[in-house]
Order: C-alpha cells, then sequence, then structure tokens
C-alpha cells in the first residue's frame, strides 16, 4: 500500500522505505578498492550538501537521478561489496541487472541511462516508462556517479527558496533578496560603482527581465518544463505545483504563456542592446513553439541568439579543453591541497611551452587552480574541476597517480570529467551545435566514447540518453578511473585520457573546424600510433555546383 501511495502522490514508486543515512568511506564493506571508489562517488551524488532532492535520488537538473528507487540502492551497495575483480555491474536505467564474469581489465561498472529505440523517446514516452520505473534520467554526470556539486556547475534556475538558501550558505551567493525592486536597486549600484556581485532572487526570472543589462543567458530547466523545470510566472510556487499534481493536461498551457511573456521581454533588452545568449538547456528550443526565436537563414541547429558553444566553447572543446576533475577518496582537504598543487605545477609546466591561441587557456586554469582552495567552494567530498587539454589531464592524472604511490597522497584519488566535454556528449543544440558538416544530429561519437573508455581501463562507464537539453535530444557518457599509485592506474590513465580527448577533437576536426585540425595535427606528431583521417580543404568552392549541374 504504502508504494501504491508513493505512484497516486508523486507518479513514481520511490521506495522511501529504504532510503539509507550517508556513511563515511572507511565503512564500506567491499573486496576491491574499484568497488569502493564506486560506492564512494554514489553516496556523494545523493550527499544532502551536493544532491538537490536527495530523498528522490535526484542530484541536479530537476530529475536527472542516481536511482530510480532506494531499494536499487541497496541492491547496487550490496553487488559493490561483494564484487571481485572478476566481475562487472550491469545497470540498465538504475536498475542492477546483476553481476557478471569479466577480466580484472574490464570496467567494473557498465551504466546505461534512458537507451530508448528512437521512434520512441519522446518526452510522453519518457513519463510514461519512467512511471512504470523501467527507465530513467541520469542527467549526465548524475546516472553515472561523478557529480561534484556546484563546483562543477551551479545548476539550475529555480523559484524553490530551499536550494537558493543551499547555494547561499555555501557561499555561492555573497546576497539574497526576495523584493524585485531591492533586486534591481542592488543590480544598478553595483553595476554603477563596478563593484562585484553576485545575487540571488527569491522569484520568478521572468519578473526580473526588466532592467537593462549588458549580458544575459538562462538556465531554467526547460528539459523537464512541466515537471518541476519551468514554473509559469503568472502561478505562485505553490499554486504550480498543485496544478501539475491535480491537472497535469492544464499545466503546459501556463508554461506556453509564460514563456511568451519570457522571451518578449529577453527580445526587448535585446533589441535595446544586450548580448543574450542560449545556455544550452532547451530554452529556445521550447520557446521556439511559443514566440519567433528563429534565425532567418539559419541551419536546424541555429537560433536569433547563439548557443554558448557555437559562440564560445565549441572552439575550446576543439583544443582538446574540457572540464576535467578528480576526487580525494580520503576525504582529507589535505589531499586535495596536495593534488591542486600538482595540477598547477604540471600546467605551469606544459603552459610556458604552449602556441600563443592556447596560452590564454593555461593561464586562466592556472589562476584557477592556485586560488581554489582559499575560496572554500568544496560540497561533498573532496574534489577538484579545471579546464585542460589532452596533454594537461593525461600529465596531472600520472602526477598524481605517482604521489599516491609516493604516499604524498594518503589515499586513491578517482578522475573523471563532465559529459559536457569533447568527445563525451553528442547534443544538436548544445555541445556539437558548431558541428556543421550535417552531422550535429548524429551520435556516433558519444557511443564509441563510451565504448573506447570501457576497453581502455576505465573503472566504470555510462552511456545516457537526455542530458542537459532533454531527452530524445542528446546522447552523452562518462566516466570513472580510480588511481591507486599502482603502474596498472598509470597505464589505464594514459589510455582512457588520449582517447577521451582525441575522439572528439577528430570528428570536429573532420567537420571543418580549423582549430580541431591544428590540435589532431599537432597530437598526431607527438604520438606516432595515432592516425587521423583529415579533411582536405576545398580549393574550388564552385566544384559541387557544377558536378550536380553536371
Amino acid at each position: 500500500p504504502e508504494f501504491a501511495q508513493e505512484l497516486r502522490q508523486y507518479g513514481h514508486i520511490y521506495m522511501y522505505r529504504f532510503c539509507p543515512k550517508l556513511y563515511p568511506i572507511d565503512q564500506y564493506p567491499c573486496r576491491t578498492r574499484q568497488a569502493a571508489s564506486i560506492m564512494l562517488m554514489i553516496m556523494n551524488n545523493l550527499d544532502p550538501a551536493v544532491a538537490q532532492f536527495p530523498q528522490e535520488l535526484v542530484t541536479y537538473g530537476g530529475n536527472g537521478q542516481v536511482f530510480s528507487n532506494w531499494a536499487q540502492f541497496c541492491l547496487v551497495m550490496h553487488y559493490l561489496s561483494e564484487m571481485t575483480e572478476e566481475q562487472t555491474l550491469v545497470m540498465y536505467s538504475g536498475h542492477p541487472v546483476g553481476l557478471f564474469p569479466s577480466l580484472p581489465s574490464s570496467p567494473r561498472a557498465i551504466i546505461t541511462n534512458g537507451m530508448v529505440i528512437p521512434n520512441y523517446s519522446s518526452r510522453n514516452q519518457y513519463e510514461k516508462m519512467f512511471a512504470l520505473g523501467v527507465s530513467m534520467y541520469g542527467q549526465m554526470t548524475a546516472g553515472s556517479y561523478c557529480y561534484i556539486g556546484p563546483q562543477g556547475i551551479v545548476h539550475g534556475t529555480l523559484v524553490d527558496e530551499a536550494p537558493l538558501r543551499k547555494r547561499f550558505e555555501q557561499g555561492w551567493l555573497m546576497e539574497v533578496t526576495s523584493s524585485l525592486e531591492h533586486c534591481i536597486k542592488r543590480i544598478r549600484e553595483t553595476k554603477s560603482s563596478k563593484t562585484p556581485l553576485s545575487v540571488g532572487y527569491h522569484g520568478n526570472i521572468v519578473d526580473l527581465w526588466g532592467p537593462p543589462v549588458d549580458l544575459g543567458s538562462d538556465q531554467t530547466s526547460l528539459h523537464n518544463p512541466y515537471n518541476g523545470g519551468y514554473y509559469p510566472v503568472q502561478l505562485s510556487f505553490c499554486q504550480a505545483n498543485q496544478l501539475m499534481s491535480t491537472d497535469s493536461n492544464r499545466f503546459p498551457n501556463h508554461g506556453q504563456e509564460s514563456l511568451r511573456r519570457h522571451i518578449k521581454a529577453i527580445n526587448k533588452l535585446s533589441d535595446a542592446g544586450m548580448f543574450f545568449w542560449d545556455y544550452g538547456n532547451a530554452f529556445l528550443l521550447e520557446a521556439q513553439e511559443s514566440a519567433e526565436v528563429e534565425k532567418a537563414g539559419g541551419g536546424a541547429t541555429e537560433f536569433r541568439y547563439p548557443s554558448y558553444v557555437q559562440h564560445i566553447m565549441g572552439d575550446i572543446f576543439s583544443l582538446g579543453f574540457g572540464p576535467f576533475r578528480w576526487v580525494c577518496t580520503s576525504g582529507d582537504p589535505k589531499d586535495l591541497a596536495t593534488t591542486d598543487d600538482i595540477a598547477a605545477t604540471i600546467l605551469e609546466e606544459i603552459g610556458a611551452n604552449v602556441t600563443d591561441h592556447i596560452r590564454q587557456q593555461y593561464n586562466d586554469n592556472i589562476r584557477w587552480i592556485r586560488e581554489a582552495g582559499k575560496h572554500k567552494m568544496v560540497v561533498g567530498s573532496q574534489a577538484r574541476i579545471l579546464y585542460s587539454d589532452q596533454k594537461g589531464r593525461v600529465c596531472i592524472a600520472l602526477a598524481i597517480n605517482q604521489a599516491i604511490a609516493d604516499g604524498r597522497v594518503s589515499a586513491p584519488v578517482v578522475i573523471s570529467r563532465d559529459h559536457h566535454d569533447v568527445s563525451g556528449t553528442d547534443s544538436p543544440f548544445r555541445e556539437t551545435s558548431n558541428v556543421y558538416d550535417g552531422s550535429a544530429f548524429c551520435a556516433d561519437m558519444a557511443v564509441q566514447n563510451f565504448v573506447g573508455d570501457a576497453f581502455r581501463g576505465a573503472t566504470w562507464v555510462a552511456l545516457h540518453n537526455g542530458g542537459g537539453v532533454g531527452w530524445g535530444e542528446v546522447i552523452n557518457g562518462g566516466f570513472g578511473l580510480l588511481l591507486d599509485g599502482s603502474v596498472e592506474a598509470s597505464k589505464r590513465a594514459r589510455l582512457v585520457l588520449n582517447w577521451d580527448v582525441s575522439n572528439g577533437v577528430a570528428r570536429r576536426c573532420w567537420s571543418g573546424n580549423s582549430k580541431a585540425y591544428e590540435t589532431i595535427q599537432h597530437t598526431m606528431e607527438e604520438n606516432g600510433q595515432l592516425r587521423v583521417t583529415m579533411p582536405f580543404p576545398v580549393q574550388d568552392e564552385c566544384v559541387l555546383d557544377r558536378a550536380l549541374q553536371g
């Protein structure tokens, strides 16, 4: 009866009776440290200081889950506690299929989330499959157990006061206010005095799009517009929650009405001189059904406003830079400080001999990592993130592994990355929105990345449908790799990290990106075993027209 009540009340069975307390890492029973590292990362994703809705196993993004219910959590932790280095845990959308015999070199866990036959990968089908408990939305690093809290991404534009207060208490906001007038006043004051300020407004973001600003974006969770990701401006928080629960068929009409007002305000500010870009959260994708956001003469992935990947991040990805991260499994801040120093030293050594067009990337990240500790950004486990290219990632991982072997770092370290990276994600409205050769809607890169990481030595790998832009709009994957100070760990790190970057740079090179061409060419010169099919520039732009006319 209690499960039936959960289904009636929440539209899904969470099995709350199995919800555990959080355990310190030294209490995890295990037969292999690889399994213990997975348990640690799962618990980090569910830590109340990290997760958005931990009771519902939602890590971030409104509905990005680690598991579908707490019984799955219990089974997974049980399997991991018994696993040997000749077994692999197989996960189907939160459901642990079981432990299967494998090799010591194999991943200890293979995770897939939301893998659906393409013709059935619609929002309506997702709602049905999620209610049945047969599929799950893992976002990006929620379902792959690799989220590290707001240091990776300060997620979501919300109207719920609880997460707003949590981020304020953690130091991510300098001020919080529920007064629209006061918020606008503070914006104008600090803009006039050129004083840095981060202010969190407890209210609806649509109301806030009024005062003139220079730069604007939107991070509303519009991949999930009708189940808590977007709250219509004409309804209060409580009214919206009640309507979603009691009359879900009416709710989308309110959402579309709010979106029309939302985009109208942005268009007005843009016409007055504001530069607006899409975060890649399905804002413009969803708004195109409600308002004029099309780009005249634009391609299938282009709107009136650019995606930030099209405008900035695409070329950074093409240089091989992306969000590399690690977690110190000891939980000791001293270990994190040591790894920070290792990473900064490595970047300084490499950065002294790089070309001008990537020197700024190195300088920015050296400054970031040198100052990271004093800003106290850690929540949950002792973790760090920085943007690094292929050479930097490999060298940092090898140096950290050596520090573990030498005893300078007291316990193993998990290395990973966001799925929002060079190779991990095929997403035509975000990560691959600047791929213009017609392949933006293809998902070979992300699938190949998942497979390649698996057989090159990752401790676990994950492949997801959905994430960021939404269900049916993206395929993305990630990995976790345990550094334990062994020679084997160094070998695995070198293979995984080189592939994990070069795969995406090669794809972007073939699509015609000149920065990716230069990057992969240089990488081949440094690695004689790497051979990539390179494109040739078209010397005569009329050759295709003549061929078609002939």
